[in-house]
C-alpha cells in the first residue's frame, strides 16, 4: 500500500525545488497534494505534470509571510477536502550569507517573514483542525544553516524553526499529532545556483566554508523529499520533535 494512501497534504514552496519534488513523491505515495506558492504559473505547471502522471493535486497562490495568506491556505484545504493530514512547511528564501553587521532591517524582516513567521502562521492554522481530528503530521524544513552556517537572518530563522518544531511536539506528544524537521544541506536548487551565489557575501561564504568539508557531494532534491516522506508517513509514527540533517555528512 502507498505510504500516504488517501492523505491530504499541504506543501509550501511547491512550485520548484524540494517542494516540487516532495509534492510529486507524495502523490506517487497516494496523497492528494495542495500545492502552495506565490507564482501561479509554476503551480499550474506542477499540477499539470502531476495530473499527466495520473495523480491528484490542487493549488492555491498565497503569500505565506502573512497571516491572511496562511489562513487562506488552510481554509481552502478544509473547505475542499474536509481535513488536513500532513503539512510540509518548505517555502523559504536565502539571505545571501549576510553577516550580522551587514544585515539591514529590510533583509532581516523579509527572511523572518517567510522562513519563520510563515511556518508559525501555517502551523497555528493547521493545528486547530488537527486537534479536532485528533491526528495530523507537520514536517518543517529547516536547514544546516540552523547551526550558524549561513547568514545571520537565515541561520536565526532556521534555528527558530527547530525550536518551534520541538515546542509543537512537546504540546501534542501522545495526542496523535507529530511534528519533526528536516535540515537540508546544499541542494541544487534556484537558491544556490552559481549565478545566485555570486551575490552572496564573499567574506561570510569563506568563513562558513572553513567549518565544512566542501569536497563532499551535494544531496539531491529527491534525498530531501525522501526524508520528508519518512517523517510524514507511519514508518516514523513513534518519532516526534526530532530533526534530521540530510547533508552527506557535511556537518559531522
Amino acid at each position: 500500500m502507498p505510504r500516504l494512501d488517501g492523505k491530504i497534504a499541504v506543501v509550501t514552496g511547491a512550485g520548484s525545488g524540494i517542494g516540487e519534488t516532495t509534492s510529486k513523491l507524495f502523490v506517487r505515495e497516494g496523497a492528494t497534494v495542495v500545492l502552495v506558492a506565490r507564482r501561479e504559473e509554476t503551480l499550474r505547471r506542477v499540477k499539470s505534470e502531476i495530473e499527466t502522471d495520473g495523480g491528484k493535486a490542487v493549488y492555491i497562490s498565497a503569500d505565506i509571510s502573512t497571516v491572511g495568506g496562511c489562513e487562506k491556505t488552510i481554509k481552502y484545504t478544509i473547505d475542499t477536502f474536509g481535513r488536513i493530514d500532513v503539512l510540509v512547511n518548505n517555502a523559504g528564501i536565502a539571505d545571501l550569507h549576510m553577516p550580522t553587521v551587514r544585515t539591514d532591517d529590510e533583509l532581516w524582516n523579509k527572511v523572518v517573514g517567510i522562513n519563520l513567521n510563515g511556518v508559525f502562521y501555517l502551523c497555528r492554522a493547521a493545528l486547530k483542525h488537527m486537534e479536532k481530528q485528533h491526528a495530523g503530521n507537520i514536517v518543517n524544513v529547516s536547514s544546516i544553516g540552523a547551526f550558524g552556517l549561513s547568514g545571520a537572518a537565515y541561520s536565526s530563522t532556521k534555528a527558530a524553526v527547530i525550536a518551534l518544531t520541538k515546542n509543537i511536539a512537546v504540546q501534542y506528544a501522545g495526542k496523535g499529532i507529530r511534528c519533526n524537521s528536516t535540515l537540508p544541506g546544499p541542494v541544487p536548487t534556484a537558491l544556490n545556483t552559481p549565478e545566485a551565489m555570486q551575490h552572496f557575501d564573499s567574506e561570510m561564504r569563506e568563513i562558513v566554508g572553513r567549518h565544512l568539508d566542501m569536497t563532499l557531494p551535494e544531496s539531491e532534491q529527491i534525498d530531501q523529499a525522501n526524508a520528508i516522506l519518512f517523517f510524514a508517513c507511519d514508518e516514523s509514527k513513534a518519532i516526534t520533535g526530532q530533526y534530521l540533517a540530510i547533508d552527506n555528512g557535511l556537518t559531522l
